[in-house]
């Protein structure tokens, strides 16, 4: 009988789940050792200031060079009366400014709003307004957007920076290139702005005041993406992000036990900064690891991602589905040195098996899956790292971490049935920035965080998720999964990308509607259906295929089922 199918009613009380957790793995994690994230930066500078700390276009910053940089923009942002939980919007992709600005910010004991440089002028607007960011850096070719709205914001302060302004001399020819070659800079006017450079000279002559910032001082407004209503910042604390972060360095460590430690952790920095996944995996965790993460500006540019790929002997690489199928269907990806792989992170959305199968077979490492949302800072749970089977499942609690699956009521449901994935822990948000009625909604009493995501749990405490609650499609009163079509999908050889949606249907209330795109010319309707019945039980099956070119995506990648839903 399968864990699954023992539906005990007394295991969800305690966490039952230590007992799947690696030999000698903390059950806790220890008190905090920095009272902020500018205190870890500081120390891990220090530290590890020889060795290379990001690099972005053949130019590297060392931690020494990443810590006077990071300073200069702290002093200069406190010369401008910015004061301690004052706002500043950063609005730029995986460049050196990125990280440098983002950690001056926390290092001033300022908070860091997190800006999608791809935003249209309406959500940035939204977004500007709701934080009350008094001050702004973002990347020239996105200034246009900001230049249309900032009037109407908070804003005193635009900082505006160039591709080529931490590159040296190699800059001028970037910018020429960026420019004039590929126009990838629309025109705009920004009255009064201040060049980056600029920031550097006049911090360069600046002085830092220490700023008392206390665990529980808010670091990051990190807005939701929007999918279930408008747009809300979620507020996570120094101790938010600093708890998740030694998590996973506990999490990380059995890995070692079967592969070699290397002498400098190298990460694939390829998901945006500005997305919570990066920001604590790549960031916060390369500083305090003392790695070197390799910054990717543009990660939906393949070849010239795979060209860079191949200067590195890389040692982890987080990412989503879509950039693991991306690349595994790229030539050159197939012909690099894997040998020193030692972990492939997938989360964003769920890992399909095929695609990490495909993916361990031509890496010879497996994708470990993890799970967790902005709100959660935001690993909440995760496979083994030191196992190289691929679960299906978003893995095992944390360390510190409590999961229950519960009903409507909120009442907490036996093992193997389905309900609401709830999470406890130190890395659960303090709250929705100025949105008391939408924290009630999300918080238990108890200080559970209801996190949307429907699932169950097995009696090892490995978590399965089904789907979103609003993505389930109800077929003659019975609940199907997208996942799970498209997973199935996803197993056929033809099919290169897919998307199950619900659409009405006067039998049987909503139908199956898959939207496919065709890795092979030859595949036909025919085949998917026939693929599918030999695979899904009647009602699960889609009852219309539309065959597409490409499917709408976030810009971290993530496909928009509510998009296709039109």
């Amino acid at each position: 009988m399968s864990a699954i199918e023992q539906k005990p009613s007394t295991e969800a009380s305690g966490r039952f789940w230590l007992a799947s957790y690696p030999e000698g793995m903390a059950q806790t994690i220890a008190p905090l050792g920095h009272s902020s994230i500018g205190a870890l930066v500081e120390s891990c500078c220090a530290r590890f200031a020889e060795r290379p700390a990001f690099t972005s276009m053949g130019k590297t910053l060392t931690f020494r060079d990443f810590d006077a940089a990071s300073k200069k923009v702290a002093a200069w942002l406190q010369a401008q009366g910015l004061a301690k939980g004052d706002r500043v919007a950063v609005m730029m992709p995986n460049i050196l400014q990125n990280p440098v600005v983002i950690f001056g910010i926390l290092r001033a004991g300022l908070v860091v709003v997190n800006v999608n440089p791809l935003y249209t002028p309406r959500e940035l607007e939204h977004q500007l307004k709701d934080s009350g960011a008094k001050a702004l850096f973002v990347l020239e070719n996105f200034a246009g957007t900001v230049a249309q709205v900032v009037s109407r914001t908070a804003v005193r302060h635009v900082v505006v920076t160039t591709m080529g302004d931490m590159l040296g001399l190699k800059g001028l020819i970037v910018n020429l290139v960026v420019r004039k070659i590929k126009k990838l800079v629309p025109a705009w006017s920004l009255p009064g702005h201040i060049p980056f450079k600029q920031v550097m000279a006049e911090g360069a002559h600046g002085t830092l005041k220490p700023a008392d910032i206390s665990p529980g001082d808010t670091a990051f407004l990190q807005y939701t993406g929007g999918t279930t209503g408008i747009s809300k910042g979620a507020t996570l604390t120094h101790a938010n992000l600093l708890s998740n972060m030694e998590q996973i360095k506990l999490w990380i460590e059995p890995v070692f036990r079967l592969k070699k430690r290397p002498e400098q952790l190298v990460f694939v920095c390829a998901l945006p900064l500005y997305h919570i996944f990066a920001l604590t995996v790549n960031g916060l965790m390369g500083i305090a690891l003392g790695g070197h993460n390799v910054l990717i500006a543009n990660p939906r540019d393949i070849p010239a991602f795979v060209k860079e790929l191949g200067k590195y002997r890389v040692h982890i690489f987080p990412g989503l589905n879509t950039l693991f199928n991306a690349m595994m269907n790229n030539p050159d990806f197939q012909k690099l040195d894997f040998s020193e792989l030692v972990l492939t992170l997938g989360g964003g959305m769920a890992v399909q098996r095929p695609v990490a199968e495909r993916w361990q077979k031509i890496t010879g490492c497996a994708v470990t899956e993890g799970y967790g949302l902005s709100e959660t800072s935001p690993v909440a749970t995760a496979n083994r790292f030191d196992s190289p089977d691929f679960t299906g499942t978003i893995g095992l609690p944390l360390p510190s971490t409590d999961i229950e699956i519960r009903d409507d009521e909120g009442k907490t449901l036996a093992l193997g049935e389905v309900g609401e994935i709830c999470i406890r822990g130190p890395q659960v948000m303090a709250g929705y920035w100025q949105r008391p009625d939408e924290t009630a909604k999300v918080m238990t009493p108890d200080g559970f965080f209801r996190s949307g995501d429907v699932g169950f749990m097995t009696a090892q405490g490995y978590t399965k998720i089904v789907d979103r609650k609003k993505d389930m499609i109800l077929v003659s009163g019975f609940n199907v999964f997208p996942n799970e079509v498209e997973e199935v999908a996803m197993s056929l050889a033809g099919v290169l990308e897919c998307a199950a949606i619900g659409v009405p249907d006067e039998h049987s209330g909503e139908a199956v509607k898959l939207f496919v795109v065709k890795k092979d010319d030859a595949l036909t309707e025919a085949d998917v259906k026939a693929h599918c019945v030999a695979n899904l039980t009647n009602y699960k099956r889609p009852k219309f295929i539309e065959f597409r070119t490409e499917l709408p995506k976030s810009n971290v990648g993530k496909i928009l089922r509510k998009d296709l839903r039109g």
